[in-house]
């Protein structure tokens, strides 16, 4: 006779515990608990089938006024209906979290607890398909709502704008398309602190929308001024922006036995300075939410200004480009941070998605306690919506008002800051997730993408307009051939060749792909066949004055080495966007390729602009520009099995959906590409890396879509 006792009300805290910690004091009353006994041994395998986002097909349609003769499309209008029932607190969903015990000596039982606490969520994600009109929607809910707005604002911060996050580079064209379609509504642009120390509490109380950038924390002042503002002027240390996420640790060893003491668990294998950098980020976050708490409580006069957008409450929040503030692989900071090591162009802090994330709050579970505040929802806005991984949709959900997905309490992030102590104790306490757990993780997941997000295609609009695309194959010449093998560094000699692929480099074996990665952009044959491109397009009777975009990889000096060919070129030359650019001259610069040529200076500028990929989301050149070229297909990883592809295919995507999308005037969208090939024509990596970006299976995780 066996007697198995077990205490169920231990595991039942446990999954609690996710719901309840750090998310305000009235979570607790609303969850509900059951456990059960489970034999492990017949539990099922998950599915494991991509994420898909559904349309709005099953809708009702909203009908907002618009400035005539401006209508928004039915589909259109659904996606306006999902959204405002989640603003209208009319959307339910289940959040759950679950702990499982194995209970030794039991021959594979395990007691498993569910904590489950249904909630009105608020927030939600338009993943209208790129060109779909996710602007005009979101413009279309400011108006639905504009009157309620209005009455709800109130002195000291109440607001009744809008506040619309967005890439640094959008914040004219944002203002351009309020203006196309509801001119009648106040709109303040914030570019940097600058912009702030110019306006009145007044004005962004009385305002409708707010626009500012995603990095603003990374504007030189203003984390300075909330700082000085929370401690009434007071001088006190204020941190930098760290250059890194927090750091995880390696928390294994195959074959290699390793000393390790409490103070030091992983006996050194890891890098030092990984606990000094998430010691930089805990301080920081730490100064940061304490100042904006502080700030809040300040007295103020309505002719105050220089108020820091913390300070106010904003009726809804939309943030543009949220797959940009989603979590961000190891191996492509790396390579960031490599890059902005050697040069000084700036690309790290643009790329490290610290400042969004922290702008966001995403580390904090309480949303009254987020450094931007909200009454009503917020919305995130993408065309690619790359969610590949249940990390991704569960970071989303965090994002999108702190929805609750199974395995938050655990996500990666919770461990940006902690010591390699906790890390390891974490990892050594912490249940493994059986194949019960995983298999309500992914259906949590899919179950969230079905409740709170939307992805409808471009209908109608789109008639007509043919995606053209080229591959214009150029071979490398000899001496280019023999400079291609050298830079694939690490690699034995005999090993180096031209049929190399990413996968054959180690990083723990000393192989370094950036040099390799370097190598292919800049061999005179790839800049050769831009300048040709160019100055064909140019030549084709209609198109001389044209006006002609390329992408390339900022990581690899791909945008140097493109802007020095074109510049040497007698009569063609380019615009670029430079390191010293304040964000007001990039969106200047970027208006000059998303209109007409009205006077003669506009008509003798460069026909090209050169963008990296990194500047790809969201722009709308479609009506000036229906030429593209990618100057060399984007591969982000240290080698290896380390690369993303879904996430490289997904950048492309949003490169073509510049010009490839509704607006577009010319009924031809042509797209090139260039492969350099080897001097005898054999496939190199530009061949191999095409074909994997193009992939149909790749490209239809990166766009999520259910039909």
């Amino acid at each position: 006779e066996v007697t198995v006792k077990c205490y169920p009300e231990v595991a039942a805290h446990q999954a609690s515990r996710g719901l309840i910690e750090g998310r305000g004091s009235d979570v607790k009353n609303e969850i509900s608990v059951r456990f059960r006994l489970a034999d492990l041994t017949q539990q099922t395998d998950p599915v494991v089938d991509p994420f898909r986002v559904s349309n709005c097909d099953s809708e009702e349609m909203t009908s907002v006024s618009l400035k005539e003769p401006y209508k928004l499309y039915e589909r259109q209008q659904k996606a306006v209906t999902k959204m405002c029932s989640i603003e209208d607190g009319n959307t339910l969903f289940e959040e759950l979290e679950m702990s499982e015990q194995e209970m030794p000596g039991s021959a594979g039982w395990s007691l498993i607890a569910k904590a489950t606490r249904e909630t009105k969520i608020s927030g939600g994600v338009i993943a209208d398909a790129i060109g779909a009109g996710k602007t005009v929607i979101s413009i279309a809910i400011i108006v639905r709502g504009i009157e309620k707005a209005r009455h709800s604002r109130s002195f000291p911060n109440q607001s009744s704008a809008t506040l619309v996050v967005v890439p640094p580079g959008l914040i004219d064209q944002w203002k351009s398309e309020i203006r196309k379609f509801a001119p009648s509504m106040k709109v303040i642009s914030v570019y940097d602190y600058g912009s702030i120390g110019k306006i009145r509490v007044k004005d962004m109380i009385e305002a409708d929308v707010v626009i500012c950038p995603v990095d603003i924390l990374e504007s030189e002042g203003y984390m300075d001024n909330v700082v000085r503002k929370a401690e009434k002027n007071k001088k006190i240390y204020t941190p930098k922006l760290p250059k890194y996420t927090g750091q995880q640790e390696k928390n294994g060893a195959d074959g290699v036995w390793i000393p390790s003491s409490s103070a030091d668990p992983y006996g050194g294998a890891n890098n030092p300075n990984n606990q000094k950098r998430r010691n930089e980020s805990a301080y920081y976050t730490y100064v940061y939410l304490n100042s904006v708490e502080k700030l809040r409580k300040m007295e103020v006069d309505k002719q105050d200004k220089g108020l820091p957008l913390e300070f106010f409450e904003w009726e809804r929040i939309i943030v543009d480009e949220i797959h940009e503030s989603l979590c961000t692989t190891k191996d492509e900071l790396k390579l960031a941070k490599e890059f902005s090591s050697e040069n000084d162009s700036g690309f790290f802090q643009e790329k490290n998605r610290r400042a969004g994330r922290e702008l966001l709050g995403i580390t904090q579970k309480d949303v009254r306690r987020r450094p931007l505040l909200y009454r009503r929802a917020i919305f995130g806005l993408t065309g690619t919506p790359l969610l590949d991984s249940s990390s991704r949709v569960i970071e989303l959900a965090n994002l999108m008002g702190n929805t609750y997905v199974i395995g938050l309490s655990s996500h990666w992030r919770k461990l940006e800051r902690e010591s390699c102590r906790d890390i390891f104790l974490h990892n050594y306490l912490e249940p493994k997730q059986s194949r019960e757990v995983r298999k309500h993780i992914y259906s949590k997941c899919q179950d969230y993408l079905q409740t709170a997000c939307c992805r409808n295609k471009s209908g109608e609009e789109m008639k007509g307009i043919e995606l053209i695309t080229h591959t214009t194959t150029v071979p490398m010449t000899k001496e280019e051939s023999i400079l291609y093998k050298k830079s694939q560094s690490g690699i034995n000699p005999s090993k180096q060749s031209l049929s190399i692929k990413p996968e054959d480099f180690d990083v723990t074996a000393g192989h370094d792909i950036s040099k390799f990665l370097r190598q292919n952009a800049k061999f005179e044959t790839r800049g050769k066949a831009l300048v040709k491109i160019c100055k064909d397009i140019l030549s084709r009777k209609g198109d001389e004055k044209t006006k002609i975009v390329v992408f390339t990889d900022g990581r690899i000096r791909a945008g140097d080495i493109a802007r020095d060919f074109l510049l040497a070129e007698k009569g063609l030359g380019c615009t670029w966007l430079d390191q010293n650019d304040s964000v007001k001259e990039k969106n200047k610069k970027i208006s000059w390729y998303q209109s007409g040529d009205a006077t003669e200076e506009d008509r003798l500028r460069p026909r090209v602009l050169v963008l990296h990929f990194e500047h790809a989301a969201g722009l709308n050149l479609q009506t000036e520009c229906h030429n593209l070229i990618l100057f060399s297909p984007l591969y982000v990883g240290e080698g290896g099995s380390s690369s993303d592809p879904v996430a490289d295919a997904s950048t492309e995507l949003q490169a073509i959906g510049r010009v490839f999308r509704p607006g577009q005037t010319r009924n031809d969208v042509h797209v090139y590409r260039i492969e350099v090939r080897g001097p005898e024509d054999e496939e190199c990596l530009d061949g191999q890396l095409i074909r994997r970006n193009t992939d149909k299976e790749t490209v239809s995780m990166a766009v999520n879509s259910s039909d």
